[in-house]
């Protein structure tokens, strides 16, 4: 076992708490005026989102001293616990329903979003079984059909949901560590045509997916309609200019962008911070992801390496889906932007998710 270092990397654990530090900032300020319209109390959101940060935080130091070792012993009891609870919230009385999802189960007051735990624990689970296999991995029969056969196995759970977004998000991250793993381009090149037809049947089955299709190409067609959030959020990021609105000043969260304190977060930051915050965010969130590459180049064995390489690729996908969708880039796909939204699920996993990777910065050759 390699010799741990006293201390993990704390340049990506000062990215992660300044990212942190504007998030809860920018949830008040995105949430004042609906909490206060709606539960009297303008600091509701801010209030849970320091409670989810607050447990998240701690988390994050409670796994950074474990020994990253420990997921390959328990990834596979994580795995099925996970697949447990997706098909527990599909059962009417158990899974709750918000937004036509029935994506969470209720703990208290509380809420947890089973999928987004699916996306750490199939990381963890696919790290071990590639690094213990990754001779395999070349063979589409032994090495890619059982990886891939699993995660569109846990895709078509969520699915069943529905959550497209989250779904994404794990298959994209799943398919960067198979192929960093070492799999052949051309199975890639097969899976991915089979992958595009079955995209575009999942998107024809359910109306309001093509009217996402429909409003992300032209969202004027239904202003009022599917294409509703989108133009609210362009309307939000074009007056912000340069410097933007100041913090606080923001006029598209006085009921004109729906929630903004989640999925569309960026869009009121924009507004209110302008080009010159928005660029600040983008960099620190770049700087976030070059720390977690370098750790992964450094990990003493296979398994660190595709551990950090999956929690990075999650990460940056979701940065990158979440940013397209809030300035039309893409269709809408409810993703929540990292440490910034609201939510307390994709909070305290994402935090967990850091902790993962300072542990394994602790035995980096970097």
């Amino acid at each position: 076992m390699p010799t741990k270092k006293t201390t993990p990397d704390i340049f990506l654990m000062i990215v992660t708490f300044t990212l942190l530090a504007v998030g809860l900032i920018m949830v008040y300020s995105a949430s004042a005026v609906w909490a206060d319209y709606k539960f009297n109390d303008s600091f509701f959101f801010a209030k849970r989102q320091m409670l989810f940060a607050g447990v998240g935080i701690v988390a994050m130091f409670f796994i950074m001293n474990i020994d990253y070792w420990t997921w390959r012993t328990w990834a596979k009891v994580i795995l099925i616990i996970c697949f447990i609870l997706l098909i527990l919230v599909l059962i009417p009385g158990i899974g709750n329903v918000r937004n036509g999802s029935r994506s969470w189960i209720g703990v208290g007051a509380f809420s947890v979003q089973p999928s987004e735990f699916m996306k750490i624990a199939m990381i963890a689970f696919l790290a071990k079984f590639l690094s213990e296999n990754q001779k395999a991995i070349t063979s589409f029969k032994q090495g890619l059909f059982p990886s891939l056969g699993l995660v569109f196995l846990a895709f078509g759970l969520i699915m069943l949901q529905p959550d497209l977004g989250t779904g994404t998000v794990m298959v994209g991250t799943s398919v960067v560590i198979i192929f960093i793993a070492g799999a052949r381009i051309s199975h890639f090149v097969g899976l991915g045509l089979l992958g595009m037809a079955g995209f575009v049947g999942l998107i024809i089955s359910a109306p309001y997916r093509m009217k996402r299709i429909t409003s992300f190409l032209d969202p004027w067609q239904d202003p009022l309609g599917s294409g509703f959030q989108m133009i609210q959020s362009l309307y939000a990021i074009g007056p912000g200019g340069l410097f933007g609105l100041g913090l606080g000043q923001s006029r598209q969260k006085f009921f004109y962008l729906p929630e903004p304190q989640t999925d569309f977060i960026f869009a009121i930051l924009a507004e209110e911070l302008g080009f010159i915050g928005g660029s600040l965010i983008l960099l620190l969130f770049s700087l976030l992801l070059w720390r977690g590459i370098r750790i992964a180049l450094g990990a003493p064995d296979l398994f660190g390496t595709f551990l950090a390489t999956g929690i990075i690729a999650m990460i940056a996908i979701q940065v990158m889906i979440n940013i397209g969708v809030v300035t039309g880039l893409m269709p809408v796909t409810g993703i929540t932007l990292p440490f910034l939204s609201y939510g307390g699920s994709s909070l305290t996993l994402m935090l967990m998710a850091v902790g993962v990777l300072l542990n394994i910065s602790r035995h980096s050759r970097y």
